[in-house]
């Protein structure tokens, strides 16, 4: 009886190791996913495309990456929401790297993609223009409206003295003009402000490539210095061998015409 409990305990063990390892192989299987082609690229990009502007009116995206994840594999590629993030940061980073080379035949050939990603960025800008442009008429409606409103007050309270005295009118004028000139100087620091937040973010960006450059080129001559040295140790190992072996021959050649 007790070597029966062995025998069940022993095949359970046995069966649960299996199905672990069947696990295993089956979420290595999952993990190993294809790369991604060109084609998939394109439809990735052309979808990201079309939510950019509700990327850019929201920073809780995970919806949006899920949505892409769905369309994509009823495209037939199979990606999930967090490989499709991954993927678009890649492509970011490439398209920044190739904004330095001056040529646009050279960006194209480094990167294949840039003129997918410059459409995207360049329409992304011209939406930010135009929200700037009628955030800006909006404010100077509301300001008219609220001028008007003070106007038609003191017409109503003394018409008489509004048409005789032409200083009301003057100093409308001036406050409207002061007003627009904030508007304006406001809007132009706003642009300064995200200016110059690009440029700190594009600076740091150009510092840690320079950086992975110099490192790159460290390692270069490092590597060579090494090659170096091991060719002198060999060329004076080669010379000592050589140097050797002609001292046997010149001994053996002695003793030749010792004998």
């Amino acid at each position: 009886m007790e070597g029966l409990h062995h025998h069940q305990y022993y095949h359970r063990q046995h069966h649960q190791q299996q199905h672990q390892q069947l696990a295993m192989n089956v979420n290595v299987d999952v993990d190993r996913l294809p790369q991604w082609s060109i084609q998939e690229t394109k439809e990735f990009l052309m979808i990201r495309a079309e939510l950019d502007p509700s990327f850019m009116e929201t920073k809780r995206n995970k919806q949006l990456w899920e949505f892409i994840s769905t369309t994509l594999k009823e495209k037939g590629y199979n990606r999930s929401a967090e490989q499709c993030k991954c993927k678009w940061k890649n492509l970011v980073t490439r398209y920044k790297g190739c904004e330095m080379v001056e040529e646009e035949a050279k960006r194209q050939q480094q990167f294949p993609f840039y003129n997918d990603l410059q459409a995207i960025f360049s329409a992304r800008k011209q939406t930010t223009s135009k929200k700037l442009c009628s955030d800006e008429e909006e404010d100077k409606g509301r300001y008219r409206g609220k001028e008007k409103g003070k106007k038609g007050v003191s017409i109503s309270g003394s018409t008489s003295e509004s048409i005789n005295d032409g200083n009301d009118t003057k100093e409308i004028l001036k406050c409207f003009m002061r007003q627009q000139l904030e508007l304006e100087i406001q809007w132009r620091e706003a642009l300064e402000v995200r200016e110059n937040e690009r440029r700190l973010k594009e600076m740091e960006w150009r510092r840690t490539m320079e950086a992975l450059e110099n490192e790159r080129v460290m390692m270069d001559i490092r590597w060579r210095e090494k090659e170096e040295q091991r060719r002198i140790r060999e060329e004076a190992r080669s010379e000592r061998i050589d140097a050797l072996v002609t001292t046997l021959l010149n001994k053996l050649t002695r003793d030749d015409h010792m004998k």
